[in-house]
């Protein structure tokens, strides 16, 4: 990558980690996946119970797979579940979990999230509940306002 576009890009997200820390959110900035994965285990170190809401974002950085590999015996993932009772059951563990994993539609740069939930139960578990929420979401997921947020969510839509 251009050095000149990644510094444009690094500046966006650092503009957008301070902006969730004044909204009483912590914001990392990782740029690799075993930096990901480390990041991860150092916050979930003393954990229990760990599941997470639905998320592509999730499943295509590795987040899922570390998850059912390192956590098997304490993460609740719902794609091991066998009917659509033990899925509702895995969704209300979200609620009493440890952490709770999830990505987001997206984040704005003033620090803000914006999610769209099928079922409820990702941004439910997100805003009550779990001890601590990780939110995984790529640079991609940035966007300058709520109304830029709307629109790339629903261009994506259709």
């Amino acid at each position: 990558m251009d050095n000149n576009l990644q510094k444009i890009i690094d500046l966006r997200v650092e503009k957008t980690i301070k902006a969730l820390e004044k909204n009483l959110m912590k914001g990392y900035y990782v740029k690799s996946q075993s930096e990901l994965m480390t990041l991860i285990d150092s916050l979930i170190a003393d954990d229990k119970l760990i599941t997470a809401g639905g998320s592509m974002t999730l499943a295509e950085t590795g987040v899922i797979a570390h998850l059912n590999e390192k956590y098997s015996g304490i993460f609740a993932d719902r794609a091991n579940c066998n009917s659509p009772e033990e899925v509702e059951e895995v969704f209300r563990k979200a609620f009493i979990s440890d952490t709770f994993f999830a990505s987001t539609n997206a984040v704005t740069e003033n620090g803000e999230l914006y999610n769209v939930d099928g079922n409820s139960n990702r941004v439910a578990a997100i805003c009550f509940g779990p001890k601590s929420v990780i939110i995984v979401a790529g640079r991609n997921k940035i966007v300058r306002s709520l109304d830029d947020a709307i629109i790339l969510i629903f261009s994506f839509s259709f």
